[in-house]
């Protein structure tokens, strides 16, 4: 029974914990990233037009405008590659978390013409730099004069800084979609459409049905991607985490049960005689057998239960256990500045509860057989000529 309940309650607590982290990689990380995203060839100063189309299709979340590039960030001698986004403050709630997890600032603080930047924690911290500082924008599209080839650069202000615990904090820059624009040579014009879909699972069959109608629409062909092909293999990978370590712990259980057949085989040899005594008496072979089955079914299930009832408070706790055990022991297990969360996460999922009972209880009953058919074949002759 202690086998089973420790391997029950382990298995519980580890799938819930890989459950949070997949929940955590989604909020933070696609909450950021687009879903999807239509790419023109030239910028486009109907977007609006555009944009209002898709918002009133079904299943859309939210819409907005996006110009995007390269750059290198410079301050105080050091520098930082990043991706600028041009953003729309006004719409950026509707498609991403990043106005609910500004630390410093706010993102409306992007206003045109102004040549603010909104930095991720991580850019800011390799830069050194906070609010109201400085800093250079080297954009690699080079200028050629009489003097010789020029770099184009531009001095930023930093208005504000996020932080969303994941690695994007070191990768983003923001800046106003019209100052994005005037940097990348864009005209007036917006060269990306971003797309929250309602379902991100839908986002690949969706994105492609809406490119091929806004591309008839504006009679030009246009570029589509979703998250499936940036951050796809991310999930994929720790799907199949999920899986394998799921597969390695569910030994514990089949290690568990195994214990029943040992158990169960010492039981019929001690009890040989008695079981030899009540076939004399006519109990059937097949009664014998269900003697040993019930007796090992219901270790399992015991064993099973306490797994459950221990398993299922320590996945819905653990979170805030660790935090405590951190704070009381002085150490952190996820230290904040190596991973993308600083905290251990979980999310219990009734369907993994239920395939750990089920598979722990067919283990259990299935351990039973063969002891069982052992007990039903003793003959009692053979074992009361021994018996004094």
């Amino acid at each position: 029974m202690a086998g089973l309940t420790l391997g029950v309650a382990v298995l519980i607590l580890v799938l819930s914990v890989l459950n949070g982290f997949d929940q955590e990689l989604r909020t933070r990380i696609l909450g950021t990233v687009p879903h999807a995203l239509l790419e023109f060839e030239t910028g486009r100063t109907d977007a609006t037009l555009l944009m209002d189309r898709i918002a009133a299709m079904p299943g859309i979340q939210g819409v907005a405008p996006l110009n995007q590039g390269q750059g290198l960030l410079l301050a105080g001698g050091q520098s930082i590659s990043v991706a600028i986004l041009g953003v729309d403050p006004r719409r950026e709630a509707n498609v991403s978390i990043l106005p609910q997890h500004m630390t410093q600032g706010v993102l409306s603080e992007l206003t045109a013409g102004d040549f603010g930047v909104v930095l991720g924690r991580g850019v800011a911290n390799a830069l050194g730099v906070t609010l109201e500082d400085m800093v250079t924008l080297l954009i690699p599209d080079a200028t050629v004069t009489a003097a010789g080839v020029i770099p184009r650069m531009r001095r930023l202000t930093v208005v504000g800084i996020f932080e969303v615990g994941a690695q994007l904090d070191s990768q983003l820059a923001l800046v106003a979609l019209d100052d994005a624009a005037r940097l990348y040579r864009l005209g007036e014009g917006v060269s990306a459409i971003r797309i929250q879909f309602d379902d991100l699972f839908a986002a690949p069959q969706r994105i492609r049905d809406i490119a091929q109608d806004v591309s008839l629409q504006i009679e030009e062909p246009i570029r589509y991607q979703d998250w499936t092909r940036t951050q796809g293999n991310l999930f994929e990978a720790i799907q199949l985490e999920k899986t394998l370590i799921g597969l390695l712990l569910a030994l514990i259980v089949a290690v568990a049960a195994f214990n029943i057949v040992s158990t169960l085989v010492m039981v019929v040899t001690d009890k040989r005689a008695d079981i030899a005594i009540l076939k004399t008496i006519g109990l059937s072979p097949m009664a014998v057998m269900g003697i040993f089955m019930v007796q090992g079914t219901v270790v399992g299930l015991v064993g099973t239960l306490f797994g459950v009832l221990l398993g299922i408070p320590l996945a819905l706790t653990i979170t805030d256990l660790l935090a405590w055990l951190e704070s009381i022991l002085g150490f952190y297990l996820f230290n904040p500045s190596a991973y993308f969360i600083s905290y251990l996460p979980s999310e219990l999922y009734l369907n993994d509860v239920l395939s750990v009972v089920a598979f722990s209880v067919m283990l259990s009953f299935l351990a039973t057989l063969y002891p069982a058919y052992r007990a039903s074949r003793i003959v009692p002759a053979e074992v009361l000529n021994y018996e004094h």
